[in-house]
């Protein structure tokens, strides 16, 4: 078996990975872009609109948590390849479906299965990326998935504010279904086909609780993203109510702070990318930019408040400081060995998303006690603490072999 990929081979596995984050970034944008318009379209008004919004926030979100589980058990067995076309065909059904709810409960179950079929794409493409390119280079392999995912910010942002939010949601539709066809060419990772020939158990979830030091690994790669989806889930998706807690008026504008960070986190991605291949270190590259990502989060809740631009520039400059989405995954896929891998790479940004439904839930379960401001800064600063230890407990993997499996 050739275990030394063409480029060709190598270039299709990164656009597919690339366009599996484009429409990961253009489905999450498009929806926090239209969630006012397309509720009150729906018949929700006033106060119902936070609570409902942060309820099929929380559905995707859920969603992704499910389909994590079940596409990384499957990316295993089955293989990568068969993730990456699975989960844009049950995304792309879902999508054009939420362009026809005309209810909450239809338009939630159409969130919960997009995120469904969602779970699957930015790690199973990851893995399969990490797997093809060699262990040197695989780094400016996850910088150019980066740089290409960044179109489905700017392409989300054109059609929230071109077109009505049901038209919005066929075109995402669309897009998926034309990933699909470009995928056709892509090839299954050698080493998966090697493993996947040996009497080796593959795609047990329930390894990763079953050893302690596992375990201790797995948990501590979640909890070591959690502050990019605290700014995403809170800071982001809620900023026209914390901004009007800060005082400004008019409040801002979701679609522009949302725009404004997810440009930020694509152009942190790729300079994290640069950095980790540059100076040859996931870790400390990552213990930097956690360290801005706190500093940033401060300087929202002192400074945001002095005018929109201010606060505007200061989304953007979250966005950048949590660019450390794409090395995230990278490591995730890079603390495993083969037979865990993509069930690892999947779960643990999947399990990361989902479990912003607890800090969503614990905001507006705090909110009305302690105030939006206090309420927002405590589950940060918790958030925050717990992301450094988890660092501090995670193995170096720049340069590391992933020719190996996980004894289960």
């Amino acid at each position: 078996m050739n275990q030394n990929p063409s480029r060709v081979a190598i270039a299709l596995a990164v656009v597919a990975a690339a366009l599996g984050f484009f429409v990961d970034a253009y489905d999450l944008l498009l929806y926090s872009i239209v969630r006012n318009q397309s509720l009150a379209s729906l018949g929700v008004a006033g106060n119902a609109l936070l609570s409902t919004g942060i309820d099929l926030l929380n559905a995707q979100l859920l969603g992704m948590l499910a389909g994590g589980i079940a596409w990384g058990i499957i990316g295993d067995i089955w293989g990568r390849r068969r993730v990456l076309f699975g989960s844009i065909i049950l995304y792309s059904a879902a999508t054009v479906a939420n362009g026809m709810v005309n209810g909450v409960a239809a338009y939630g179950a159409c969130r919960f299965a997009a995120g469904l079929g969602l779970a699957g794409e930015l790690g199973a493409g990851v893995t399969l990326v990490s797997e093809l390119m060699s262990k040197r280079s695989r780094g400016w392999g996850t910088m150019l998935v980066a740089a290409i995912g960044v179109l489905g910010v700017v392409s989300a942002s054109l059609v929230g504010d071109l077109f009505a939010w049901r038209t919005a949601y066929f075109i995402g539709g669309g897009l998926g279904f034309m990933l699909l066809l470009l995928r056709l060419g892509v090839r299954e990772s050698a080493l998966f086909a090697q493993v996947k020939s040996q009497n080796v158990a593959r795609g047990n979830f329930l390894a990763f609780f079953t050893n302690a030091k596992r375990l201790r690994r797995y948990a501590c790669v979640i909890l070591l993203a959690m502050p990019i989806w605290y700014a995403i889930g809170i800071l982001i998706t809620f900023s026209p109510e914390i901004g009007a807690a800060l005082g400004l008026s008019p409040a801002p504008l979701a679609g522009r702070t949302v725009l404004l960070y997810y440009a930020g986190l694509s152009l942190g991605d790729l300079t994290n990318g640069y950095l980790s291949q540059v100076f040859k270190t996931r870790n400390k590259v990552i213990l930097a930019f956690m360290i801005i990502t706190a500093v940033s989060c401060a300087a929202y809740f002192l400074c945001g408040g002095a005018s929109l631009p201010v606060f505007y520039g200061l989304c953007g400059f979250i966005g950048w400081a949590c660019g450390y989405w794409a090395l995230f995954v990278t490591i995730s896929a890079e603390q495993f060995g083969t037979n865990l891998r993509a069930t690892a790479a999947i779960t643990a940004p999947n399990f990361v998303r989902g479990l912003t439904a607890l800090l969503t839930i614990a905001f507006k379960g705090l909110r009305p006690g302690i105030g939006t401001l206090p309420s927002a800064i405590l589950i940060g600063a918790v958030i925050v603490i717990i992301a450094f230890i988890a660092l501090a407990q995670i193995e170096e993997t720049y340069g590391k072999d992933l020719d190996y499996t996980e004894a289960v």
